[in-house]
């Protein structure tokens, strides 16, 4: 590819990172990363009602968050008002647009008539400069500024995702460039913002497919070229519906929140929709190698939590020890428990990390390592019987001077468990529940190891 990439991602800041935009930025990265290019940060902040910075903070944390980093910006559209009125008024030199004068009433009351006639509702050009001569606008009335739409022809471009896309110029009106009072509209600051930012592919959700032919024309009307367009098939929820908080978390962050890993959400969100054959697990560093644009399916995908979970589950397993004590460390400190992400918590992460599926799961593992246990009476009535609580004394004796090394415990058990006449579970079951308060656990000696020989004897003469 010999042109200069340039992709962008331009949110909205009116909530949060949803996976749908994650998504989106995530595609418009790669690609940008893929081929050498550059990768553009926009908030498309002109929704004065609902754009707010704690949106906007959202988004940001969210992409820095997936480690999207972009090369450029953010850059924020108001701040460029005085750029849209400069082009505003070279499409009014050169005819492309005009201004129009008809009130929110006047317009409302059009529709209503053209909907009566069965008719599509739309603008009727009734400010058209051919429509208006020798007619004075009225006094006080600030107008908008319109495009003026080829009346004949077509608007064609070659998606690169969903493939040719004609629309007939006769289903467009003259769509609105500027409101009244200077903010641009969203087909407008778009085009003049990727036009400035020499975008040369537009990568975004198919549901802007309908503003696609309205944008070309606005780009044929400064008489600037039009970048590659791929419109993205959108993602549903298990049930066909569009995502939405019903079917679950739909914001980045609330996955980061939950115990999510940002390599196994990026995995997940890769797979919604593109393919690189059967292959399920990949970093996102291979993901850049592999992806391209022909790989995208035109077909909405299905977003389904417990794959995701399982992503997760899988990253979470092949993540070193050390990172997950320190991404596990705050999530022990939120629940009152300080303890230094070190190799102590390292070892017990490596204990649990092949049995949970999120980091707060984890955490809720490690914790019993490092605060009080107390196992409820039901637990204790069934496994700790008299027989369990003589060998449990008998190995506190054991413990008290082995080397504190797996081997050597896991010695002290089967002598225990010998000497008893035991099966080992009848040991291991009740030691566990005295521990961590759960009869399940992994490996009985790893965890004796983990817990440290202080702990395990101060908790066994509590139940001795």
């Amino acid at each position: 590819m010999s042109a200069t990439v340039r992709t962008r991602f331009a949110p909205s800041p009116t909530g949060f990172l949803h996976v749908g935009g994650a998504r989106t930025a995530l595609f418009s990265w790669a690609y940008a990363r893929r081929h050498g290019g550059s990768f553009i940060l926009r908030i498309e902040d002109t929704d004065l009602e609902r754009s707010t910075q704690a949106s906007i903070d959202a988004i940001l944390n969210g992409m820095s968050w997936l480690g999207l980093d972009w090369d450029e910006g953010p850059y924020y559209q108001m701040q460029r008002l005085a750029r849209y009125a400069e082009l505003a008024q070279q499409l009014v030199r050169d005819g492309q647009a005009y201004w129009c004068y008809a009130s929110r009433e006047e317009l409302e009351a059009l529709r209503e008539a053209q909907r009566a006639r069965g008719e599509k509702p739309r603008y009727d050009g009734r400010w058209r400069p051919e429509n208006v001569r020798g007619r004075t606008p009225p006094a006080g009335v600030q107008p908008v500024l319109r495009l003026r739409n080829p009346d004949s022809g077509t608007v064609a471009w070659n998606d690169l995702v969903k493939g040719p896309i004609e629309i007939a110029n006769a289903e467009l009106d003259d769509l609105v460039l500027l409101r009244a009072d200077g903010v641009p509209t969203y087909n407008f600051g778009v085009v003049v913002d990727d036009l400035d930012m020499a975008i040369s592919h537009c990568i975004r959700g198919d549901d802007h497919v309908n503003n696609t032919p309205r944008q070309i024309n606005i780009y044929r009307a400064l008489g600037a070229p039009t970048p590659a367009f791929a419109h993205v098939p959108m993602i549903l929820g298990a049930d066909g519906e569009r995502l939405s908080k019903r079917h679950g978390a739909v914001s980045v962050m609330q996955y980061a929140e939950d115990g999510y890993l940002p390599e196994a959400l990026l995995n997940y969100l890769a797979r919604l929709g593109w393919s690189h054959g059967n292959d399920e697990v990949f970093s996102l560093e291979q993901f850049v190698e592999w992806f391209d644009l022909d790989r995208i399916s035109r077909s909405p995908a299905q977003f389904n939590p417990e794959k995701l979970a399982w992503l997760n589950q899988q990253h979470l397993r092949a993540r070193d020890d050390r990172l997950l004590a320190e991404e596990v460390a705050p999530r022990l400190a939120a629940r009152g428990i300080g303890i230094a992400a070190g190799p102590e918590l390292a070892r017990v992460a490596a204990l649990y990390k092949d049995r949970v599926t999120t980091l707060e799961e984890l955490a809720d593992a490690a914790a019993p390592f490092y605060v009080e246990v107390y196992p409820g009476a039901e637990l204790l009535a069934r496994h700790l019987t008299d027989a369990a609580r003589d060998a449990l004394r008998l190995l506190r004796e054991r413990l008290e001077t082995v080397v504190w090394e797996r081997p050597q415990l896991n010695q002290a058990l089967k002598d225990v468990v010998a000497a008893r006449g035991l099966k080992l579970p009848e040991l291991a079951i009740p030691l566990r529940v005295v521990l961590t308060g759960q009869a399940q656990t992994p490996s009985i000696d790893a965890v004796l190891e983990a817990f440290g020989r202080d702990t395990v004897l101060a908790r066994l003469a509590r139940h001795g």
